[in-house]
This record gives C-alpha cells, sequence and structure tokens, in this order.
C-alpha cells in the first residue's frame, strides 16, 4: 500500500526558509511522478511543483519559481521541497502526491496518491 508522509513544515518569519520532506513506501517510483501541492484557508488546493522520479525532471509554479526547488532522493525514496524567501502568502497545508507514469502534472485530480499535509506557516 502507498503511503506519502510529509514532515518539515512550521511557524517561520517571512525570508525564512524551509525543507519539506515526503517520505514515499510501499512501491517502487521510478515511473512516477511526485508533486507538491498547497491548500490555504478557503482557497483551492494548488500545484506548487512537480518532479519526474526517473528523470529527475522539474516544473514549478510561478509562484515558486526561483525560491522553491524540488528533488529526490531515490535511494531515502524521499521527495523534498526547499522554500526559500518564504512569504506570508506561502502560508498553507502542503501535500505530496504521487501520480502513475513519468510525466509532470499540475492538475490535482491526475494524482494517485496522496499524503495527509504539513502546515507552513510565514508570519509578516
Amino acid at each position: 500500500q502507498v503511503q506519502l508522509v510529509e514532515s518539515g513544515g512550521g511557524l517561520v518569519q517571512a525570508g525564512g526558509s524551509l525543507r519539506l520532506s515526503c517520505a514515499a513506501s510501499g512501491r517502487t517510483f521510478s515511473n512516477y511522478a511526485m508533486g507538491w501541492f498547497r491548500q490555504a484557508p478557503g482557497k483551492a488546493r494548488e500545484f506548487v511543483a512537480g518532479i519526474s522520479w526517473s528523470s529527475g525532471s522539474t516544473y514549478y509554479a510561478d509562484s515558486g519559481k526561483g525560491r522553491f526547488t524540488i528533488s529526490r532522493d531515490s535511494v531515502k525514496n524521499t521527495v523534498y521541497l526547499q522554500m526559500n524567501n518564504l512569504k506570508p502568502e506561502d502560508t498553507a497545508v502542503y501535500y505530496c502526491a504521487a501520480k502513475r507514469g513519468p510525466y509532470i502534472s499540475a492538475r490535482a485530480n491526475e494524482y494517485d496518491y496522496w499524503g495527509q499535509g504539513t502546515q507552513v506557516t510565514v508570519s509578516s
């Protein structure tokens, strides 16, 4: 059974950094794409960044370009989201998701598995 477990969220001041981790288990993810999404109160879930596990290619939403970096460690079966220069508008619950097939998608409904989420709060 696939499990995605996020960690690394917390409270940080504007301009600070956090690194989120997503530990994946339950199968081999070499033919999967992994994504990070976020959802703020009263807002729809939105794509943040994605990575193809096999090729390592990445894709970012405009909101995170230049500030966020997604990466994966195939030995640890873990995906990371390094977030720098955080802003109050980055406050949200951040979710890790896995999608069958190597191609990254920004559409939440194309992802097959989801973690429970981790809260990120950025104070001004």
